[in-house]
């Protein structure tokens, strides 16, 4: 019984020797899991693991938008200045329809036709050598204001000689200069143009 117990004893030991002396076998990596508490040198941050989405600033979300942008039709939105302040132009066709447009301070009545795809010529692109912008000032008070703004030149006289239609209150688009003063103007395009190095004298209509 004690041989037997002391056999049991021995081959024990020679497992537990067998067992020290054999290479462990490797566990393989796990992802580590997500820390319950903020590491200490990201206080204030999120537990790592977890999603928390940026928060939104109410002031800008609720607040008033920074520039209101106007859009003229038929001009580039990339192309038109945003500070620009505007005044009202109508322009009344030679079928009597209006159109009414926010016109730019600066810029001239040609220009603000173009840029609003009204039916206005400009065959010498404004350097006072034609009458193609040949435009009615429809209020006698309004062009009398015009008159003291911004009288007429010699050149521009000159060639509203050469305008079809000719009125006591025409004017050249191309040199009625957009303005505070002039805020409201209405001006009416004759039904046709007459342009010298153009038409040979002819009435060309719009």
């Amino acid at each position: 019984m004690l041989r037997r117990s002391a056999r049991v004893l021995r081959t024990l030991e020679e497992a537990c020797v067998r067992a020290r002396a054999a290479p462990s076998t490797a566990i393989p990596n796990l992802p580590a899991c997500a820390s319950s508490s903020p590491s200490p040198s990201h206080r204030g941050a999120p537990p790592s693991g977890t999603f928390e989405p940026a928060a939104v600033d109410a002031s800008f979300a609720s607040g008033p938008l920074m520039f209101h942008a106007r859009h003229h039709r038929g001009e580039s939105l990339l192309g038109g200045d945003f500070n620009a302040e505007t005044i009202t132009v109508t322009f009344v066709d030679k079928d009597g329809e209006e159109e009414v447009v926010e016109a730019q301070v600066g810029k001239n009545l040609l220009e603000i036709a173009h840029m609003n795809d009204i039916e206005l010529e400009g065959a010498c692109e404004g350097s006072l050598a034609c009458s193609t912008c040949h435009v009615i000032i429809e209020e006698e008070d309004q062009f009398d204001l015009l008159e003291e703004l911004m009288e007429p030149t010699d050149d521009e006289n000159d060639m509203l000689d050469l305008a079809f239609g000719l009125t006591e209150t025409s004017r050249l688009g191309c040199q009625v200069v957009c303005c505070h003063e002039i805020d409201g103007l209405r001006v009416r395009i004759p039904s046709a143009t007459r342009n010298m190095a153009v038409d040979g004298f002819v009435p060309k209509p719009h």
